[in-house]
């Protein structure tokens, strides 16, 4: 009695172990384990009526789980199949909850009438697909390999989806996309098109940056047009803020921002309700005869004012030196070379004191060579998220401090298919907005890669997945390559009001431990999320918060 009860105890104190863990100040509580788990989540959509609703893949199909609340113990399973449109299976495109209801999209070519389709199906609370289902864009477009991209925002009450088609007609010269602010009962509250010619411009770059909606159901596009004039070697630079307000019946309105002799490389937006729009992005300079150099100079800050259609600031403000050494070594640092442009927009934090902190992520996707017999090609791929940038910015558009996370992430797997959205015929045109990990690759591995920011009271905690070699090492030039996720362990990187960096690693890792995949999580509320950590087949739904 007294071995059984000892082992009762000892098992209990292992789930203990196991189900709740502290990474410094953020703690992690996991729910029951999923039971017959072989579909892997790969998106967390929301929580609604004491309930969670996830996407999950297994092969090519897709499922929708639903778990408790409290317990997140699974409630069930169902298989997404929406009805043929024109003889045709939709592909799956997104999840979402919109203000309690839940609805899942799906996309169609038309290769007859030559027109991309989005369809939206409701889905019930214990995850079936019902009978409301509405057709949300059929845009013209010329040919399969021209049919573009949706690109799916979602509110920030979590109540609206921004949704934006993109394609390049490359015969016709023309850019052209599509953007449509959807309620939660699938209404068209906003539609706008815009096409873009550049027939005259042979070096035309084209990215539509950013584009987002505030708590007014105002939506915002941020477009970044350049081309170089060779003949009088100069660089031609459109920067702008196309808005629509809903209180002026969504008609479109143009910002410039205005500036000379630089090249925005990319942009992240934050928009408030009071008529503010921040932009933050890196920056490129530009030779005397008209060429960027597409390398990252430094940052840039500006503020929008919306209501007056007015610039309030633009700074832009150069990497520091200890930034640069730790980005470039010091040997080139010190020789004026400037930083690789492979850093993509992670994060917008919002500070309290009206700034904003910048999160910038090292991203290299390698795609190898392909091999195999006729259609079965086997593609290898390999995912690396290394250092993150961090930069404080102050109210006024200054730099406040600077750091880097030193990390090193990698994800290898072999695909029959890439998988990631692309354009035909002509590269100069971007969607740098829709930059994200495709659904398809999730499960395969990327999904262990990556950080989560959480900010609160003036202070910035990164949490991340790292190798059990570099416990309490903060030099870049120090840390070990994470390649085995599987074997992968939480850390964290804690910043105080002057940027200065503290490391806080998990000692009592325990080998049963979950490991979290940091791109599979639903942000709750600005200091909670809702997670699906896993080790071999062992799953579960969690919470993260800060203590």
């Amino acid at each position: 009695m007294i071995k059984k009860t000892m082992c009762l105890l000892m098992m209990l104190g292992l789930s203990v172990i196991v189900n709740a863990q502290n990474i410094g100040p953020i703690s992690i509580t996991h729910g029951e384990e999923i039971e017959a788990d072989k579909e892997k989540i790969v998106r967390i959509a929301g929580e609604a009526n004491g309930k969670i609703y996830t996407l999950a893949t297994a092969k090519k199909n897709f499922y929708i789980k639903v778990f408790n609340s409290d317990d997140m113990s699974l409630i069930s399973t169902n298989e997404i199949e929406m009805d043929d449109f024109k003889d045709k299976e939709p592909e799956f495109e997104e999840i979402a909850v919109l203000d309690g209801k839940m609805f899942i999209l799906g996309s169609v070519y038309d290769k007859k009438a030559k027109e991309a389709n989005l369809l939206a199906v409701e889905i019930s609370e214990d995850g079936k697909l019902t009978t409301n289902a509405k057709k949300l864009f059929t845009t013209k477009v010329t040919k399969n390999r021209e049919r573009g991209a949706f690109y799916i925002k979602e509110s920030p009450g979590l109540d609206r989806l921004l949704i934006l088609h993109a394609a390049l007609f490359d015969k016709e010269e023309v850019i052209q996309y599509e953007v449509k602010l959807i309620n939660n009962n699938l209404d068209i509250m906003m539609s706008h098109i815009e096409k873009v010619p550049f027939n005259d411009r042979k070096d035309l770059e084209f990215d539509i940056a950013d584009f987002d909606v505030n708590f007014n159901d105002d939506v915002f596009i941020v477009i970044n047009e350049s081309y170089r004039d060779r003949k009088a070697k100069t660089n031609h630079e459109k920067f702008q803020l196309h808005t629509f307000k809903s209180a002026n019946g969504f008609e479109k309105e143009v910002v410039d921002i205005a500036f000379t002799d630089k090249e925005i490389i990319n942009c992240e937006m934050l928009a408030d309700e009071n008529g503010k729009v921040r932009l933050v992005g890196f920056y490129s300079s530009v030779r005397d005869n008209g060429k960027a150099n597409k390398e990252l100079k430094g940052v840039y800050a500006s503020v929008v004012d919306v209501n007056s259609k007015r610039v309030d600031q633009l700074k832009f403000n150069e990497f520091d030196y200890d930034t640069k050494v730790k980005l470039l070594g010091e040997r080139r640092a010190k020789r004026g070379k400037d930083v690789k442009p492979l850093y993509i927009t992670h994060s917008l934090v919002q500070k309290s004191d009206g700034g904003v902190i910048l999160l910038s992520e090292y991203q290299l996707i390698i795609v190898g060579r392909s091999s195999g017999i006729g259609p079965l090609q086997i593609t290898p791929i390999t995912h690396i998220n290394n250092e993150i940038i961090v930069t404080s910015i102050n109210a006024n558009g200054s730099v406040d401090w600077a750091n880097v996370i030193p990390k090193k992430q990698k994800a290898a797997y072999s695909s029959l298919a890439i998988g990631f959205a692309a354009f035909a015929g002509n590269s100069n045109f971007t969607v740098s907005a829709g930059v994200s990990v495709p659904i398809g690759v999730l499960g395969k591995g990327p999904e262990y890669l990556s950080a989560m920011p959480i900010y609160e009271n003036g202070q910035l905690t990164v949490l991340f997945n790292d190798n059990t070699k570099n416990y309490g090492v903060t030099d870049i030039e120090e840390i070990k390559w994470l390649g085995n996720y599987n074997k992968a362990v939480p850390a964290a990187i804690m910043f105080d009001s002057n940027g200065e960096m503290t490391r806080v690693d998990q000692e009592d890792v325990e080998k049963q431990q979950l490991v979290l995949r940091p791109r599979v999580h639903f942000r709750s509320s600005p200091t909670e999320y809702i997670i699906y950590s896993s080790r071999k087949s062992e799953d579960k739904l969690g919470r993260m918060k800060m203590n």
